[in-house]
């Protein structure tokens, strides 16, 4: 009987930490173009839904995805609803930077989208020295299996902006306390900078987010976020990144290298974390 019992208990405690389990992701998934003869989204955007089921993310975000992408992976991801506007209008049109989320997991409370920008965070336009407008999308969720609340941001940085990128992440962080206050936070993005430089340090070196890289207890990093089609590929490099804010805890980080028939379903690798509450 205390075998039995002790059996229960400990099946118990597993049953509870898996609950209390969440997979999360961050993807670029090039926008849709002619120009990326062999690359085409309609050629791959089948391995690229494949890629998110077979590894079960539960909630992630994207970058560059148009609003046709977003309706294609609606429709090869039943289970999941997404939350996000275009940068070039803030309703369709332009480079969206969606939120992914299970439906039968979380539930959306509120959500929104804000550009990176010094003069007005309310409209399409370009922040301090941007090439182009940036935004970073964001919802505040609940978890069914644990009642727990947390925010939520996905956004993709500039890839010409110095002093935008470093403004941006300081932005993001306020948005974040002015949207949900207290609650704990996982950011997301194509932030379009390395793991040594000045605008990652100004969210690693915060003091209010974490680098999951930094935190997971197991990390599989097998070369660059960013591949380029195959032809950019690196030993290391990270421009995609996952921070989180306690009581996260990462349990496990990895690059996923995924390809099919010798193809990249994208031109970066999603990057994935196990969290744990």
């Amino acid at each position: 009987m205390k075998r039995i019992s002790l059996s229960l208990v400990l099946l118990l405690l597993f049953m509870a930490s898996k609950a209390q389990e969440l997979t999360v992701a961050s993807y670029n998934i090039r926008l849709k173009t002619e120009s990326d003869v062999g690359n085409l989204w309609d050629d791959r955007k089948l391995a690229l839904t494949n890629l998110i089921e077979f590894h079960e993310f539960d909630i992630f975000g994207i970058q560059e995805g148009f609003l046709e992408q977003l309706q294609d992976m609606e429709k090869q991801l039943p289970g999941f609803q997404y939350v996000g506007v275009g940068r070039d209008d803030g309703a369709q049109k332009g480079e969206h930077s969606a939120i992914f989320y299970r439906v039968d997991r979380f539930k959306l409370l509120k959500s929104g989208t804000f550009w990176l920008s010094p003069t007005d965070t309310e409209k399409p336009n370009k922040g301090w020295d941007a090439a182009l407008p940036r935004i970073c999308t964001w919802g505040v969720f609940q978890d069914k299996k644990n009642g727990k609340q947390f925010i939520f941001m996905n956004t993709h940085f500039d890839h010409v902006g110095i002093e935008a990128r470093k403004e941006s992440a300081k932005l993001i962080l306020a948005k974040a306390k002015e949207f949900a206050q207290d609650l704990p936070l996982i950011l997301t993005g194509d932030f379009n900078v390395d793991e040594h430089n000045e605008a990652y340090f100004t969210l690693s070196k915060s003091g209010i987010v974490t680098d999951t890289y930094d935190l997971a207890k197991m990390v599989y990093e097998p070369n660059s976020t960013f591949n380029g089609w195959g032809k950019s590929l690196r030993e290391k490099g990270r421009i995609d990144h996952i921070f989180i804010t306690k009581p996260f805890q990462a349990i496990k980080y990895g690059v996923l290298t995924d390809t099919y028939i010798g193809k990249f379903p994208s031109d970066h690798f999603p990057v994935m974390v196990k969290l744990q509450w």
